[in-house]
């Protein structure tokens, strides 16, 4: 089996358990480097996470924090996952820490892709830890099925650090971590809730190609079985 699953009974169960697998990933990060970095993703299933992640006793000022994906408009805007990221796990203690979003203000992602490419290259790397989510589609970051730039983001041997995407399924243009890089973490986590998106992980194990269902790329390509944290 391509995955390890974790099953919890509620979502506050499964955020704790999540939220303590990255902390030890940062501390163990942090006391060997010095400095650690994390990626997390968007959406509406990580809130209760990243609040719980906040109150981790961690150093915070010596950990970058940035996103998997984004998509391609400003933090005003409630689709915003870096406006996700600052609601929900900058605050208290946690506002210490760096953070790189991955919007830049330019008119598109292929415009905005060098100096983001800039600001991220400056992280500790590679990431002590990366949570992944995924859709109903089998998308992951935003390797959407069928996407513009899918193929060149999902490339196990992709030299850029990160790719413009386009699907109709994404609704904006987006930004998102090449395989590559998602895959290099020392701690890679899927975070998924719901019978739905169990079926759609277990779907996605069995052979069939990577382009209907991105998520494979991750769990043919990772280094070990990819380590699924799930609740009903």
């Amino acid at each position: 089996m391509p995955f390890a699953l974790a099953a919890y009974e509620d979502r506050a169960a499964l955020a704790r358990a999540l939220a303590a697998h990255v902390a030890q990933a940062l501390l163990a990060r942090t006391a060997r480097d010095g400095a650690a970095s994390l990626a997390v993703s968007g959406g509406r299933t990580p809130a209760l996470f990243l609040e719980t992640l906040s109150a981790a006793p961690l150093d915070w000022g010596r950990i970058s924090v940035t996103l998997v994906d984004e998509r391609w408009v400003p933090e005003t805007s409630d689709r915003s996952n870096a406006a996700l990221v600052r609601a929900h796990l900058l605050k208290g203690a946690a506002a210490a820490a760096r953070f790189v979003p991955l919007f830049t203000g330019a008119p598109t992602p292929e415009a905005g892709l060098a100096a983001a490419e800039e600001r991220v290259g400056g992280l500790p790397h590679p990431f002590a830890a990366v949570v992944l989510g995924m859709g109903d589609d089998g998308h992951t970051a935003s390797f959407f099925p069928g996407a513009e730039g899918l193929e060149a983001a999902i490339d196990p041997a992709a030299p850029a650090l990160l790719a413009a995407i386009r699907a109709e399924a994404a609704g904006e243009p987006r930004i998102t971590f090449t395989l590559p890089e998602l895959l290099a973490a020392d701690t890679l986590l899927l975070h998924i809730e719901g019978k739905v998106k169990r079926e759609v992980l277990e779907a996605a194990s069995r052979p069939g190609p990577q382009g209907q269902m991105p998520i494979r790329a991750v769990l043919r390509h990772a280094r070990r079985p990819l380590d699924v944290l799930w609740c009903p």
